[in-house]
């Protein structure tokens, strides 16, 4: 490593914002210098606990992110935010900035928040969210949250980089019900139904408490911990102080007997992780060698004329490229 970017290393092991701010837009934009950079970080991290928030827009995930920073700042820790908003049709940022989400956090110095666009990936997570996690890691904050846009079952996503995953939803919208009848709910290690005061919040809390009771019979249970449903009001405060005590019992399983599960759940997250980057690689290479000549072009009329067939196209430019 040059000394330019272990000077940068070492500022963000030593909590510099700016630093760690200038990374971050690097890993936003794909600079070169940016996985160099997270190379040199990656064996300093590990200590934060993960805390992915997701569910449907107009749930109420950033009111509880807010409760959330407040709650972990009382017991002084240092927090981050990742807030995964959707991108601007015009400018292809993120529509919902930091300082409009946490007005009363802008100013704290043990609270650092990065909005994030989407950019159409409809996981709610961009390929950038992990590297951003990563520096909040080595900057040495403790607690990270991950807000997410909730798009249906590929809310999954949030799964492979977080500790622990709060499902949020709210009563009267039977979409959300839906998604989760289509695989979100071995997603979630807490639910939360938000606007409590709403009518039918009982009802969406008793059928979410159904499909887990299902899903332990049917043998789906993962480890000993039970996913609680907890019913809460951002706005007023109700339920919030049972959903902290629920993230702590959360965290506590995950520790219990030398860390075995939160040993487990990261070995899954981190082999998760390292194919989706080589598939992700793999892709990019591929994509370069294609546009040299316009073969790609030219392969793609040969197949639509039906010249070639796309199967054995395929395997000539895979062995291609595993020769090169």
């Amino acid at each position: 490593m040059n000394e330019a970017l272990q000077q940068a290393a070492e500022k963000i092991l030593a909590g510099d914002i700016r630093a760690a701010a200038r990374l971050m837009r690097d890993i936003d934009d794909d600079e070169p210098q940016a996985v160099e950079l997270l190379k040199r970080l990656y064996r300093d991290t590990g200590r934060a606990w993960v805390l992915g928030i997701t569910g449907s827009p107009g749930v109420g995930k950033s009111t509880l992110t807010d409760t959330l920073v407040s709650a972990f700042r009382a017991q002084g820790k240092s927090v981050g935010v990742v807030a995964v908003d959707p991108t601007s049709p015009f400018s292809g940022g993120a529509i919902l900035g930091d300082r409009i989400r946490m007005q009363r956090h802008a100013t704290d110095e043990g609270v650092f928040i990065r909005s994030l666009a989407t950019r159409g990936h409809f996981g709610g997570l961009t390929a950038s969210t992990r590297g951003v996690v990563t520096v909040m890691d080595a900057m040495g904050k403790d607690e990270i949250l991950v807000e997410t846009v909730g798009v249906g079952q590929d809310e999954v996503d949030i799964v492979r980089m977080a500790d622990t995953t709060i499902i949020v939803v709210v009563p009267g919208l039977g979409d959300d019900i839906q998604a989760i009848k289509a695989g979100i709910l071995e997603a979630g290690d807490i639910f939360v139904v938000n606007k409590m005061d709403r009518e039918g919040a009982g009802r969406t809390a008793a059928e979410l408490e159904g499909m887990i009771t299902l899903r332990e019979e049917a043998g789906a249970r993962r480890g000993p911990w039970r996913p609680p449903v907890i019913m809460t009001c951002a706005y007023d405060g109700r339920g919030l102080e049972e959903l902290h005590e629920a993230i702590a019992g959360h965290r506590r399983v995950l520790l219990a007997d030398g860390e075995a599960l939160l040993i487990e759940r990261r070995r899954a997250r981190a082999r998760m992780e390292l194919l989706e980057l080589i598939e992700t690689r793999t892709m990019a290479r591929l994509q370069r060698m294609l546009q040299e000549g316009r073969k790609l072009d030219y392969l793609s009329e040969e197949i639509a004329l039906h010249r070639r067939d796309p199967y054995s196209v395929c395997e000539e430019i895979m062995s291609s490229m595993l020769l090169a």
